[in-house]
């Protein structure tokens, strides 16, 4: 079997844990929403859904019709920061649990998240987000996928921390205070 094909089915089963996301992400903004959860930055949302589909369709259309062609040498540890993404993002959705999903949907009142990732970083999804579109790509030396997703989703990720950050803030402040 070609490299190409073995990177298809790598992207395939990117594009299936992602459909696994949605469905859990579908669930945890049921729970919130019906808790009092308030939705914002819905603008950006499709954005962030049309680049994420192109960057699945990027690496396969970048590989199929440029042929890049299988490095092993920077090919095998993209794969590795794949593996690794795919588990850190795994790790905040367990973390988070039924407060995490793809969109911005803050349940006022409850405190933050410190444990898990959230202990060393303030959005460890998102790392997650940057690794795996730099390194997807270039498993198989698509790396003009990855330089055009780089870039859009610096733009994305600006959108989407400025509003995720503002959510968090207003809805930490509307906690009631347990201090005596």
């Amino acid at each position: 079997m070609s490299s190409q094909v073995w990177f298809t089915l790598l992207v395939a089963a990117v594009a299936v844990e992602r459909l696994v996301e949605l469905r859990v992400s579908l669930r945890h903004a049921r729970w919130a929403l019906a808790r009092g959860g308030v939705e914002t930055g819905r603008g950006h949302y499709p954005w962030m859904v049309a680049l994420h589909t192109g960057l699945l369709v990027g690496c396969l259309l970048e590989v199929w019709l440029l042929d890049p062609g299988f490095r092993p040498r920077i090919g095998w540890p993209m794969l590795a920061l794949v593996a690794a993404s795919q588990a850190l993002r795994w790790w905040c959705i367990r973390t988070l649990g039924p407060r995490w999903n793809t969109r911005v949907i803050v349940v006022p009142g409850l405190p933050l998240v410190t444990e898990g990732p959230y202990r060393w970083l303030r959005h460890p999804n998102y790392v997650a987000v940057v690794v795996e579109g730099l390194a997807l790509p270039l498993v198989h030396g698509a790396w003009r996928t990855a330089l055009v997703f780089a870039v859009l989703n610096a733009w994305v990720l600006a959108v989407r921390l400025a509003t995720e950050d503002k959510a968090l803030r207003q809805a930490v402040a509307a906690r009631p205070r347990t201090d005596p």
